[in-house]
């Protein structure tokens, strides 16, 4: 890495922004903030909870260059569409212009651009096959604006992502920066040191019953209100054929 670079960049919505629960007394915090401690550098986030590409492209940018007019980075991280796949007027191709669009920003300003892919395991109610478009417009757009790409179409696991299977936990925060780095070194910026390396913890059998209970309880309400969700909407279907 350069040493006149201001190291990562990134944008986003709350994966990006981190936060939450420990897990285990080890802090929830962003998988690009610990992207910027395994490559030893700098971080600047302008990622925000809920948002959309749209907010990337209208928001978090302008404020970046307003923060940075002139700025360089090593590494500009983006990871969005989780909050526009999950919505009635999702539209692919709209999609796809406004994240080639973020990313060609990115690229004018960072040295690598890196963006992610989306869990196909999507949220309850899931997403469904809309997150194959989802996955195949971020591609594309990556594709078009010279991009790495970070796979996570089959990222998830109960230690690793929420009971909504939406945000990761502290450890899938870690585990999404272990597999960014890896895409980075496989371009040509190892990273110095594991984030993996830099936690520490202990666990008890009654902390991983009282963990397991809870997780229940929590996926439980998810599934509840997934459930009752898709009743609302079968019900709207079928007044909707009977009008």
């Amino acid at each position: 890495m350069s040493a006149c670079r201001l190291g990562v960049l990134a944008f986003g919505d709350s994966i990006t922004n981190g936060g939450g629960e420990l897990q285990w007394g080890v802090a929830l915090q962003s998988w690009a903030l610990w992207v910027a401690r395994g490559l030893g550098v700098p971080y600047t986030s302008f990622a925000t909870d809920g948002a959309r590409i749209g907010d990337v492209l209208h928001a978090q940018l302008p404020a970046c260059r307003e923060y940075s007019p002139q700025g360089r980075y090593d590494v500009g991280c983006l990871y969005a569409g989780v909050n526009d796949v999950r919505r009635l007027d999702w539209d692919r191709a709209a999609f796809e212009r406004a994240h080639g669009e973020a990313l060609g920003q990115l690229a004018t300003r960072c040295d690598r651009v890196l963006t992610a892919t989306v869990p196909l395991d999507l949220g309850r109610p899931r997403a469904g096959g809309r997150v194959h478009e989802l996955d195949a417009a971020i591609e594309a757009s990556a594709r078009a604006h010279g991009a790495l790409v970070l796979d996570l179409r089959g990222f998830g696991a109960r230690n690793l992502l929420m009971a909504d299977h939406v945000h990761p936990t502290a450890f899938g925060q870690i585990a999404i920066a272990e597999r960014a780095l890896d895409v980075l070194a496989a371009a040509g910026h190892p990273p110095r040191v594991r984030p993996s390396t830099l936690i520490a913890y202990e666990t008890t059998r009654s902390g991983r019953l009282r963990g397991d209970l809870t997780y229940a309880y929590r996926h439980a309400k998810v599934s509840a209100r997934s459930a009752a969700i898709r009743a609302r909407a079968a019900a709207r279907r079928r007044r909707g054929r009977t009008a």
